[in-house]
C-alpha cells in the first residue's frame, strides 16, 4: 500500500519510463522531419537569441554611432581650422596684391615723371582736432625740408611744415591752415584752395563772371613752384552765386582721400614737369580736340580778296615805293669823324 505514496523519486522514475518510448518512436523519424519535442526548445531558444541579437546589435549601431559622431566633431574641427587657415592665406594674397598694384603704379609714376620723388610710407594720423596732418616715415635725414609738396599718383594730398630727423608731419590740403594755387581745368579759372573740415575744401577768389560748375576738377596752378602744375586737386561739389559778393562760394571734394593713403611721394623740382591735360576726363579732351579742329579750319580757310587800294605798297612797278619809306624810321646823318672814318 505503501507504493500509492506518491514521492518525487516515484515522479522522476515514472516520467523516464514514459519518456523513453517516447524518445525512441523520435529517433526512428527521418533526419529532415523536425523533432516535435524539440519544438518548445527550439522556439525558446531562438527568441532568447534574437533578443539577444536585438540588443547586442542595438548596443553596437549606438557605440558605433557615438564613435562616428566624436570623429565627424574631429573631423569638422580638422576642417574649420584648416579652412580658417586658408582663408587667412588668401586675404594675406590678397593683401598682397593689392599692395603689389599700388607699388608697381608708384614705381610707374615714378618712372614716368621729370620731377625727383622720394617715396616715403604713412606711419601715422594726427587725432588733434584742430589739425588734419598725417606723419611719413622720411624725416630731414633723407632730405626733406618744409615746404615741400606731397602727393600720391592720383592726387594731391598736402606739403610738410614739420620736418624731423627720421619723421616728417604732412599737412593736408583739407586742414584749414593749408592754402594751395588752383585752377579749374575747365575753363582755367583761378582761385586758392582753403581746407574747410576734414572730408573737404573750398576755392575762394574766384570772380563772379567766371564758369565753374559742379563736376570740374580743380589742378594745381604751379605758381609756387611747390606743385607741379596740373595735377589734380579737388573736384567742385557745389558752386553758390550770392548776390553782394564778388566772388563765387566753390566747395571742393579732395581727389585723395587722405585717411586711405599708405604710401606717398615728397615732390622736389616740381617746375619740371607740367602735366597739362594729362588727367582731363574724356569729354574735356574731346571738346578741346574739336576747338582745336575749328581753329586749324578757320586758319586754312583762305582770306577774302582785298580791295584795291591807291597805296604804292601793293603795286607791281619797279620803282621805289614811296609809301614804305615812311614806315622806316630816318636814319640820323652820319657825322663828320664817321663820314672821315668811312673814307
Amino acid at each position: 500500500m505503501n507504493f500509492f505514496n506518491f514521492d518525487l523519486k516515484k515522479i522522476i522514475m515514472i516520467g523516464i519510463v514514459l519518456a523513453l518510448p517516447l524518445i525512441s518512436i523520435n529517433m526512428q523519424q527521418r533526419p529532415q522531419e523536425s523533432n516535435w519535442l524539440v519544438k518548445p526548445f527550439a522556439l525558446l531558444g531562438s527568441g532568447i537569441s534574437q533578443t539577444f541579437y536585438g540588443f547586442s546589435h542595438g548596443v553596437t549601431e549606438t557605440t558605433a554611432m557615438y564613435v562616428n559622431l566624436i570623429n565627424i566633431k574631429k573631423n569638422s574641427e580638422q576642417l574649420q581650422s584648416t579652412n580658417n587657415e586658408l582663408q587667412a592665406r588668401l586675404e594675406k594674397m590678397n593683401e598682397l596684391t593689392n599692395e603689389n598694384d599700388r607699388l608697381r603704379g608708384l614705381l610707374s609714376f615714378k618712372e614716368q615723371t621729370k620731377m625727383k620723388l622720394v617715396a616715403a610710407q604713412v606711419i601715422g594720423r594726427d587725432l588733434v582736432i584742430d589739425h588734419n596732418t598725417v606723419t611719413i616715415n622720411k624725416g630731414t635725414t633723407d632730405g626733406l625740408t618744409a615746404g615741400q609738396a606731397v602727393i600720391t599718383t592720383g592726387g594731391v594730398l598736402g606739403y610738410i611744415f614739420k620736418p624731423e630727423p627720421y619723421t616728417a608731419h604732412v599737412m593736408l590740403i583739407t586742414d584749414r591752415y593749408a592754402v594751395v594755387d588752383g585752377i579749374v581745368q575747365r575753363t582755367r579759372a583761378h582761385g586758392i584752395v582753403e581746407g574747410k573740415s576734414q572730408n573737404g575744401c573750398t576755392l575762394k577768389y574766384v570772380e563772379k563772371t567766371e564758369d565753374v560748375k559742379e563736376g570740374d576738377l580743380v589742378v594745381t596752378g604751379g605758381l609756387d613752384n611747390i606743385f607741379p602744375k596740373g595735377f589734380p586737386v579737388a573736384i567742385v561739389e557745389s558752386v553758390e552765386r550770392k548776390t553782394f559778393s564778388v566772388s563765387l562760394k566753390v566747395d571742393l571734394r579732395p581727389v585723395v582721400d587722405p585717411y586711405k593713403v599708405e604710401e606717398v611721394f615728397v615732390v622736389n623740382q616740381a617746375s619740371n614737369e607740367d602735366f597739362g591735360n594729362r588727367f582731363a576726363p574724356p569729354q574735356a579732351e574731346n571738346n578741346e580736340a574739336g576747338a582745336d579742329t575749328t581753329v586749324a579750319a578757320v586758319a586754312t580757310t583762305p582770306a577774302p580778296a582785298a580791295s584795291p587800294s591807291p597805296s604804292p605798297t601793293v603795286t607791281a612797278t619797279p620803282k621805289p615805293k614811296p609809301a614804305t619809306t615812311p614806315a622806316i624810321p630816318p636814319s640820323p646823318a652820319p657825322s663828320p669823324s664817321a663820314q672821315g672814318a668811312a673814307q
